[in-house]
């Protein structure tokens, strides 16, 4: 079997710690220790029966809570169904987030109101969707940039390759993050690519790419920010390759002991983005034991509020299933509309 490397080997330079403010810092390490315990406890739910899959990004908060400080509010976010964390980091309410997993709608947020589009599942998908918003965007004038999600098994999807292509040529407004957590789900990515580097593939489309250790929030942060300053100015696209690993299963449903070597996924844990941040903070001075007790206390005080909400069940209007595809509903949509409204009205659920 392939194996894949043992440690990241990013390209770009470890940054200054300096150049990133000690408040934003911390913010960032509050961020990656709540969102640590929102995936346990999204996993604990998946083993409950209370969703019903989970798809962890335990192990990959650096990427997503330092990609999200690094942008604006009122830029657009495209996520993959891994990117849980990010949507928390947004302001997102995780029950929410959650909405998907459990069943109950595609999205359970307002995807203009977050700037967020809806989680993505079909692979690569999403990367057509920001270029396209992002060029939109830049047509009309409107400062926006587009951030798009991406796994490394998503690099090899057509959807990927059309978007990076159009994006360029465009010099449309996108920073396209791709995670490279080493497995597209139980596929290695010596088996997915022959390129010497995900980040090496933006050359054929003309815009630059940047490997950097995604384990490192404040170089995702800064990759990130330099990626969308750059954007923003009119400079067109940037492909970042941030190296990291997917320290749990695909989801709740996989059994990673079937492809991963034995140890892989322990020496990985040495390199755990929540523990590196908390140590260099410790020995800067910006974070002491403390409030790294308060961290702690703050996020299982999360989880246990999250717990408690999601017990409650989902309420919503089952008429909305006939809303917001089609202008005018066809005929048989009306009718099957007017006898549900029927049934609701006849058991005082309607409106």
């Amino acid at each position: 079997m392939s194996t894949v490397d043992t440690a990241p080997a990013p390209a770009a330079p470890v940054p200054d710690a300096t150049e990133v403010p000690a408040a934003k810092q911390l913010l960032m390490y509050q961020a990656m220790v709540v969102g640590r315990a929102f995936n346990q406890q999204a996993t604990a739910f998946s083993r409950q029966g209370r969703i019903a899959v989970y798809p962890s990004s335990r192990g990959q908060e650096a990427c997503q809570v330092g990609s999200v400080h690094a942008v604006r509010p009122t830029d657009w976010l495209f996520p993959t169904y891994r990117e849980s964390v990010a949507l928390l980091t947004r302001g997102i309410d995780p029950v929410q987030v959650l909405t998907l997993f459990r069943g109950d709608q595609h999205c359970g947020y307002d995807p203009v109101a977050e700037r967020t589009a809806p989680q993505c599942t079909p692979l690569a998908t999403q990367c057509l969707h920001a270029a396209g918003l992002a060029d939109a965007a830049r047509m009309s004038g409107d400062p926006v940039v587009a951030l798009a999600y991406i796994g490394d098994g998503a690099t090899s999807e057509g959807d990927f390759h059309e978007a990076l292509n159009y994006a360029a040529v465009r010099r449309a407004p996108v920073v396209f993050l791709v995670q490279n957590n080493q497995y597209a789900i139980s596929v290695p990515l010596a088996k997915q690519t022959a390129a010497r580097t995900l980040a090496d593939k933006a050359a054929g489309y003309g815009m630059p790419g940047v490997r950097i250790d995604g384990n490192d929030v404040l170089e995702v942060y800064r990759a990130v920010r330099d990626a969308a300053d750059r954007a923003r100015a009119g400079h067109g696209p940037t492909l970042v390759e941030a190296v990291t690993y997917r320290l749990d299963a695909h989801t709740n449903a996989d059994d990673d002991t079937r492809y991963r070597p034995p140890g892989e996924a322990e020496r990985w844990a040495g390199q755990d983005p929540v523990d590196l941040l908390e140590r260099r903070l410790l020995a800067a001075g910006v974070l002491d034991r403390p409030a790294v007790a308060e961290a702690a206390a703050a996020a299982a005080a999360f989880a246990a509020g999250l717990s408690a909400r999601f017990a409650e069940p989902p309420t919503g209007d089952p008429m909305e299933m006939f809303r917001h595809v089609y202008h005018h509903l066809p005929p048989h949509l009306r009718e099957q509309s007017a006898q549900l409204a029927a049934e609701l009205a006849a058991t005082g659920k309607g409106e």
